[in-house]
């Protein structure tokens, strides 16, 4: 089974101008480091938009995602 992890990264912003979203993926074998590294990518705070799609499509993003990663993060 395949998992993909889809983000957008945010840059910096720059003086008067609209910074620019990258959307990246990323394949894992398990759900094991496709989690791991989806938690990874939101402790960063710069990635947004993080979500987890196993092979048939099934998405996890936003709360339920969070639920997923043992509860929210941060605050």
């Amino acid at each position: 089974m395949t998992y993909r992890i889809v983000y957008t990264q945010v840059p910096a912003p720059r003086a008067a101008v609209e910074p620019r979203r990258t959307v990246s993926t990323e394949e894992f074998a398990t759900e094991h480091q496709a989690l791991g590294r989806a938690r990874e990518l939101l402790e960063t705070g710069v990635h947004q938009g993080v979500a987890v799609r196993d092979h048939s499509g099934n998405e996890l993003c936003g709360v339920r995602l969070q639920w997923r990663l043992g509860g929210f993060t941060g605050e």
